[in-house]
């Protein structure tokens, strides 16, 4: 009777609905799992720092806390995002190889809406001809007969993968040769 309950609980969990936040960007829509999210506000006040790769446009003050602000568009390898009235920065909990949280703000074109999708609408990721890395990717969720991007936030935003790039950022060019 155990291993047909846990048989249950395990189906059961497979066919649950998650909600997602879903946004546009550079005309795509994507999608990030709700339960990371801390909040969403309007962008601006944003201090430009030094030495940092081209994806972080800079800090913010939030609540006395500093938040870095990744444009995605420019994380994804495209150009920067055109900031406009309907710009979003997404706050984030975005977790370190070594268990560190720290937020981080995602610069966003357009905030759309939050869906649940089931997973059984989610496709594995494809291994070629999307335009941002593949293990970026953690699924593509098919939404009204369109497909959305659903990100794999922690890859994303590995903290540690951005710290290896502000420290080539601080390296003298004529390390870099």
């Amino acid at each position: 009777m155990g291993a047909l309950t846990t048989t249950r609980q395990a189906t059961a969990v497979q066919t649950q609905e998650a909600q997602y936040l879903t946004f546009l960007l550079a005309g795509e829509m994507f999608a990030i799992g709700i339960l990371g999210i801390k909040e969403i506000i309007e962008y601006g006040n944003v201090t430009p720092v030094p030495m940092m790769p081209a994806f972080v446009r800079g800090v913010i003050n939030l609540r006395g806390a500093v938040v870095p602000v990744v444009d995605l568009g420019a994380r994804f390898g495209q150009q920067r995002s055109t900031v406009t009235r309907r710009s979003c920065v997404v706050i984030i909990e975005a977790n370190s190889d070594d268990g560190q949280v720290q937020d981080i703000g995602l610069l966003v074109d357009t905030v759309s809406e939050v869906l649940e999708i089931p997973a059984a609408e989610i496709e594995p990721p494809p291994s070629f001809g999307a335009r941002i890395r593949a293990d970026f990717i953690s699924g593509m969720a098919k939404v009204e007969g369109k497909f959305v991007i659903v990100l794999a936030v922690d890859r994303v935003l590995s903290v540690d993968e951005m710290s290896q790039l502000a420290e080539v950022g601080d390296s003298p060019a004529h390390l870099l040769q």
